[in-house]
């Protein structure tokens, strides 16, 4: 285990909210001691055939907050998602606090602002968010002190990020029967993951380990906390002492089957931007689809 600095003794409030059409959880972490709470991975729904932006995940998300008399502080996005679009933005201006990723979003801007064929108005240093977190910063949710891991491979901008006993893991792992995300994105990779996901499980065994996503391998009920522990022993994919060379064999053969998820062409727009859907030279909401691109 590395310097972070690790509050085991500290124990957040956390709610899930299960968004069924991208199967990403997105939570409400509150300090028990303060009314102060963050938003971990918001969701913004989209009909995409019918190019319409709707808000009802986000919005339960806000009559939550309302109604419970919380100080949104923090609105945090694990990483630049590309299966569901972010509501960051849409809570900001109703809720207030900060939107905060990883430093490297500026790799994934440079990255896709290329494939989107994106003008110089669109900035590429990350300022479209309040803060750009380091490996090891820490942060404040009222009195319980958080802090950042960098874990790239599945995106160059992944980080989990760790209030007390409570890490959220975004797409580093996933449920023990579910294993780990894919790695073949623009800037992930497989030995790189697996090295990230070592950092993760060099927390404490009894880390609360809370999912962006659960897909309910083999039918069973969805599921979105497990421990250290139980992924050290059970992962399929990196549990029981699996090797780095196991682990990128698997996931390069498993990668090269899948196809891209269905929105990951208006999520990586939307999301690069902060939540912030792009706009076309009359200011009119406008989403890209580029051809053989991806």
């Amino acid at each position: 285990m590395s310097d972070y600095p690790v509050r085991m003794d500290i124990h957040p409030e956390v709610q899930a909210f299960f968004d069924e059409g991208t199967n990403t959880i997105s939570y409400i972490v509150r300090d028990p001691t303060s009314n102060a709470c963050a938003i971990v991975d918001s969701v913004m729904d989209i009909d995409y055939a019918a190019g319409r932006i709707m808000h009802d995940h986000a919005d339960e998300l806000i009559r939550q907050v309302g109604a419970d008399n919380l100080d949104l502080q923090w609105i945090i996005e694990t990483h630049v998602h590309a299966d569901h679009l972010s509501a960051a933005p849409y809570i900001q201006e109703r809720l207030g606090g900060k939107i905060g990723i990883g430093a490297n979003i500026q790799v994934v801007q440079n990255t896709f602002g290329k494939v989107f064929n994106e003008g110089t108005e669109f900035s590429r240093d990350g300022s479209q968010f309040d803060r750009l977190f380091e490996d090891g910063d820490s942060y404040m949710i009222g009195n319980m002190p958080a802090f950042a891991i960098f874990t790239p491979g599945h995106t160059p901008a992944c980080m989990v990020h760790v209030v007390g006993d409570a890490a959220f893991v975004g797409d580093t792992l996933f449920m023990p029967d579910g294993g780990s995300a894919r790695a073949d994105f623009p800037g992930g990779d497989a030995a790189t993951l697996y090295d990230s996901i070592q950092k993760v499980l060099s927390l404490p065994d009894q880390m609360r380990l809370f999912m962006c996503h659960d897909y309910a391998p083999n039918g069973r009920a969805i599921r979105w906390e497990s421990t250290v522990a139980d992924e050290k022993a059970h992962n399929i994919h990196v549990g029981g002492g699996k090797t780095k060379d196991e682990f990128v064999k698997f996931r390069t053969e498993r990668d090269a089957t899948l196809g891209m998820p269905r929105l990951i062409i208006p999520s990586l727009q939307v999301n690069m931007r902060a939540g912030e859907v792009p706009t076309d030279k009359d200011g009119r909401p406008m989403l890209k689809v580029p051809i053989n691109g991806l």
